[in-house]
């Protein structure tokens, strides 16, 4: 496998692991209502779990409320039980037609906790995009080894590999710092 390869390959395998960390990142709560953080719900539909975009329509009209408009009636009961086992912590008020969520605003040890919660996802990131730097250094060494390409090129590809490392671990705090700066702010 040339070394362009392998740097191509990881690189796109480390942007993953950003987005993963990202996508980890978006559904921690900031305070404010938004989709995301019913996003994850699954909700018991004819016996099957099935995600709550599939069975209703999920808006935010304002900063405090996620109103969810089932598309059957029949099925606002088992929103609204899936929303209390979720362990959101909000309570959800069905007035027969929608389900409205307030979002209480954070008190600052659960802001505290969130912020915490936030750089343990990050430091996930960071150790997958490192482990993926490893795993491919290796394969640059076994490479050299076999015989594929030479020294140098190992050497050069080594180098770009770790700008990559670099500045996707750079990417992750940067995301890290704007959801600190989101939770923390009123």
């Amino acid at each position: 496998m040339p070394t362009q390869e392998i740097i191509n390959k990881s690189r796109d395998l480390m942007t993953k692991a950003v987005e993963h960390c990202q996508k980890e990142l978006s559904k921690v709560r900031t305070g404010r209502a938004s989709a995301q953080l019913v996003e994850g719900i699954k909700v018991d539909y004819y016996g099957t779990p099935t995600a709550l975009s599939q069975v209703g329509n999920v808006s935010v009209p304002d900063a405090r409320t996620i109103i969810i408009q089932p598309w059957e009636r029949n099925i606002l009961g088992a929103i609204e039980k899936a929303i209390f086992a979720s362990g959101l912590g909000m309570t959800p008020n069905n007035d027969g037609q929608v389900i409205r969520i307030p979002v209480p605003p954070l008190t600052e040890q659960r802001r505290k906790e969130f912020v915490k919660l936030c750089k343990k996802f990050a430091e996930d990131g960071k150790v997958a995009v490192r482990n993926i730097r490893r795993d491919q250094m290796e394969t640059l060494k076994k490479g050299e080894k076999d015989k594929d390409f030479s020294e140098d090129d190992r050497k050069r590809a080594e180098e770009e590999l770790q700008r990559h490392t670099d500045r996707h671990i750079k990417d992750i705090d940067t995301h890290l710092v704007k959801k600190e700066k989101e939770i923390m702010e009123d």
